[in-house]
């Protein structure tokens, strides 16, 4: 939008603090080269356009914002003579592309002083070679440090995590090699009763029924329902009475077993009436022995189960054998970020899912949104670490408007209000020195606002903080078809 070009007067542009230490040369100089034009309220620029000129404002009041998915978010207001923006980095040329940041519009007659941005990079390098030089290693140092530093981000979260699956790992593979261990000792055990039953004084027809026996009793181990404590032991001392009434030696020893196995008396009355008085001490070793195999068969199946999900969590998590862009279940994504950061929450934090299962898929880049839910589960965690270890980590989807929300609420101590607003900052952190790099929250404000076209938000109380990620249902114009690299600038 142009405005109405006016006079420029080098004493009133003198006047700003932005040019008060320039000579009358100088401020001729700005004078001849840009123009003093007036706006009426409306829009003077949009973000993404070229910028073609620097603006200080004379007189008037601005409103910059920045496009975070349909909406314009208003960052800035201001009546404050001198203040400046547009093509702030002219004078880095071609090095980087030249667009505005944001977007300007007046709310009431404004007057700027306007300079082509050609003309305000060679009048920087002129003026202030020095100046210049110190800019551009800012700039690019910035630039440098802020790319090695998220790299090493990503590589220490990557760590932990590898240690984290390691643990969880750890623990089904070791409970794997014991009970397969065991097994073997009761198999043998096994073998040995069939060789003593053979030779004892059992009949056809008592051996027949006892085999159908252990047939019901291998049946009856994978039906077994869990018992309460008190439940179970009641069970155990009933077991080990009428053991201990029918002549069977050790019956507290075998009676926790059967327990487990969801037997119980009448299954042992059935057991004596088929064998007899006589051979019954030598007919429940024998299933006893049937029992715990059955139970060591669970354990390992249940073990190599729970090995699986890991390494399909990791695969879901990592998404290396899937396309970086593609329609995706968050809760799938959750669940996964969930399970990999599982061993680093640690017991005393408890997670609460409130999922909303109705939620439609959503085109994303999954595996940089697991990068999201990481960045943000473990600042939840180490909140809740810096108030006791304890706490409560919610994790909740809904639908809100045309968008779907997911929520991360911690018990935390809460965000002070003084620092809310530089939380997204690059390099603010709160950690200890060593501890935070301070690119997590950036890193995950541009994954959901610059490459998803979302929102990310924070709100917060002692006790109730909410980081609130807002993700658009539909993919926008050209997504899936742009480089799979995050944006170089946040505003």
């Amino acid at each position: 939008m142009s405005g109405r070009v006016m006079p420029c007067s080098p004493r009133e542009i003198g006047s700003l603090f932005l040019f008060e230490k320039l000579s009358d040369e100088q401020l001729g100089r700005l004078c001849s080269a840009g123009r003093v034009e007036r706006f009426e309220p409306g829009p003077v620029y949009t973000e993404g356009d070229p910028a073609t000129c620097f603006y200080v404002m004379i007189e008037g009041t601005v409103v910059l914002s920045r496009r975070v998915g349909a909406d314009d978010v208003e960052v800035a207001r201001t009546s404050q003579r001198g203040v400046y923006t547009g093509a702030m980095q002219a004078y880095i040329g071609d090095r980087v592309r030249q667009v505005y940041t944001n977007s300007m519009r007046v709310t009431e007659p404004t007057r700027f002083f306007v300079l082509p941005a050609d003309t305000f990079a060679s009048i920087m390098q002129e003026w202030f070679p020095m100046a210049v030089h110190l800019l551009e290693g800012l700039f690019f140092g910035s630039k440098n440090t802020q790319a090695a530093i998220g790299q090493r981000e990503r590589l220490l979260a990557l760590g932990s995590l590898s240690a984290g699956l390691t643990h969880e790992l750890n623990n089904p593979a070791a409970a794997a090699v014991r009970a397969t261990g065991t097994l073997r000792e009761r198999v043998a055990k096994m073998r040995h009763k069939l060789a003593v039953i053979a030779e004892g004084p059992f009949t056809r027809e008592q051996l027949a029924d006892l085999i159908e026996i252990q047939e019901r009793t291998a049946e009856q181990v994978g039906k077994a329902v869990a018992l309460s404590p008190l439940e179970a032991a009641d069970r155990e001392d009933a077991l080990t009475d009428w053991l201990d009434d029918h002549g069977v030696r050790n019956g507290w020893q075998l009676a926790p077993t059967f327990v487990q196995a969801g037997l119980d008396v009448d299954w042992l009355e059935q057991v004596a009436a088929a064998v007899g008085e006589d051979i019954l001490p030598g007919a429940v070793g024998w299933l006893n022995y049937t029992v715990e195999t059955e139970l060591l068969m669970d354990e390992i199946a249940d073990s190599t189960a729970r090995v699986s999900r890991l390494v399909d969590a990791a695969k879901q998590y990592s998404q290396l054998d899937r396309a970086p862009y593609q329609i995706a279940d968050v809760h799938e994504l959750l669940d996964s970020t969930l399970l990999m950061l599982s061993g680093k929450r640690g017991p005393r934090i408890k997670v609460v899912k409130d999922y909303d299962r109705t939620l439609p898929r959503i085109p994303a880049y999954p595996a940089e949104l697991n990068q999201v839910w990481t960045n943000l589960i473990d600042n939840a965690v180490s909140a809740m670490d810096g108030a006791g270890g304890e706490g409560t980590l919610t994790v909740r989807t809904a639908l809100h408007g045309d968008r779907l929300l997911v929520e991360f609420r911690d018990t935390g101590p809460g965000v002070p209000p003084e620092i809310r607003g530089r939380i997204f900052d690059p390099f603010f952190t709160t950690k200890p020195v060593g501890q935070g790099t301070g690119l997590g929250l950036d890193i995950s404000w541009r994954i959901v606002v610059d490459k998803h076209h979302g929102s990310l938000a924070v709100e917060s109380v002692p006790g109730d903080t909410r980081f609130q990620v807002l993700l658009p249902l539909t993919a926008a114009d050209g997504d899936g078809t742009a480089s799979d690299s995050l944006p170089e600038e946040k505003a």
